[in-house]
């Protein structure tokens, strides 16, 4: 008898509540602790998803609702087996910002253009997909091992760590707001306890927030918040869409992309079945693909690309929950707060200085992620070819290295990734006779 598409989710009644059993993809809660777990995993999305977008000049509101979305139609092509949440990409940020000429304020009045480079991304991790469900995934672990993928992560991090600092110099207030920012966020890590500490992201941007408005909307020291947009604010609307405007150049920067989302990808659905003890290699195609329709659909109506999430992974290393079916009930609940005017008038209203001290804290983290790849794979850096790769890699993407080619240019990201993975192959010892 052949197996169903989807699975038939057994209930379980006892939870893992830190000591308790592990819930696994195939079964799920009651009704009201699966809502509850999935409350949890909007959280633990929420500020990463609603950083990038800000970042870029997106709409955070829009890239919430698609959020929801994406994710939806990643279950659907995973048949329910993968259990992930899609949020909004940080590899694309560095990129965009160039291909819009994004000044780092407001609504990016380029966005059609970034879009349209968005899309063509999807399309090639979607091939990729397809690629990897007809002869598996050994080669892009051969193309991208771990010394390669650890060094593109980082890459991602230092890359961006000059739009952080450039965003918080304007003026002296903004520089130490933001380092009392980093503060917030690095308290929160260290002293606080269970899932508070991790959403340390969220958490800490909240308490900066509050001291912001404080210390300028009360003391009078700085940019006080306008709260009038909020109060003005619809609880119930249309998300804004926008359209996407195509542009071989945009489009020949930002679809390389997809290489870097393959390695995130590749990397995040290993972690999940180690912990659930389960070989998901055979979902692993369809699981580009979903990826790839999802950064599709979203950049097609004006929202963010996306990825699987390591922030809703670490929910599951803690909980011990992995029913997929939590994942529905948070992809539901980001498809509701996308349709809440109010909701986005209020990330509008995060001051400048507090993202800039949260973007300086996560593009710290991305960066040293991938450091953790080297040491959690052992990355032997006795060895020249390992040495070569990660330090010519570092340094072209920190400094911005780019290639042109008439007129397609290759910036620093690219540049990083492509190097990493064509040293990577030159540099192979030649087997001897």
């Amino acid at each position: 008898m052949a197996a169903s598409y989807f699975p038939k989710w057994r209930l379980r009644t006892s939870t893992a509540d830190g000591q308790g059993q592990v819930i696994a993809t195939d079964e799920r809660l009651p009704w009201p602790q699966t809502f509850a777990m999935g409350i949890q995993h909007v959280v633990a999305m929420f500020g990463s998803t609603v950083l990038a977008p800000l970042l870029m000049g997106f709409d955070p509101n829009l890239a919430i609702f698609m959020s929801g979305i994406g994710t939806m139609l990643f279950f659907v092509l995973v048949g329910g087996r993968v259990p992930s949440y899609l949020g909004s990409s940080f590899s694309f940020i560095g990129l965009v910002i160039a291909v819009s000429a994004y000044g780092g304020h407001g609504l990016n009045p380029n966005l059609g253009v970034a879009l349209g480079g968005i899309i063509a991304c999807g399309v090639v991790y979607a091939l990729i997909g397809l690629l990897v469900m007809a002869i598996g995934t050994r080669w892009i672990e051969t193309l991208m091992p771990p010394v390669v993928t650890g060094a593109v992560v980082a890459v991602i991090g230092l890359n961006l760590a000059p739009i952080a600092v450039k965003g918080v110099s304007g003026n002296n207030f903004d520089s130490w707001m933001a380092l009392g920012t980093v503060l917030c966020v690095g308290g929160v890590a260290v002293f606080a306890r269970g899932m508070l500490q991790r959403l340390l992201i969220l958490v800490g941007l909240m308490l900066a927030y509050v001291i912001y408005a404080l210390l300028t909307n009360g003391a009078g020291l700085g940019k006080p918040i306008d709260f009038g947009t909020v109060a003005n604010a619809a609880w119930f609307g249309i998300p804004h869409f926008s359209a996407p405007v195509f542009k071989a150049d945009a489009m020949a920067l930002l679809a390389p992309i997809a290489i870097i989302l393959v390695a995130e990808n590749l990397g995040h659905i290993k972690a999940v079945a180690a912990m659930t003890g389960q070989n998901l290699d055979k979902y692993m195609g369809r699981a580009f693909v979903g990826d790839g329709l999802a950064t599709i659909v979203s950049g097609s109506v004006g929202g963010t690309g996306v990825t699987t999430y390591a922030e809703n992974i670490g929910v599951m290393a803690v909980t011990k929950i992995y029913s997929t079916l939590v994942f529905v009930v948070a992809a539901c609940m980001a498809i509701v707060l996308g349709f809440s005017p109010k909701f986005g008038a209020v990330i509008q209203t995060i001051p400048g200085a507090v993202l800039g001290g949260v973007s300086i804290v996560v593009f710290g983290l991305i960066a040293v992620s991938g450091a953790r790849i080297w040491v959690e794979n052992k990355v032997d850096f006795s060895n020249n070819r390992n040495l070569i790769v990660a330090a010519v890699t570092l340094v072209l993407g920190a400094g911005d290295f780019t290639l042109k080619l008439g007129q397609f240019s290759l910036g620093g990201i690219g540049t990083a990734t492509f190097g990493a993975i064509i040293l990577h192959a030159i540099l192979r010892p030649r087997k001897t006779t």
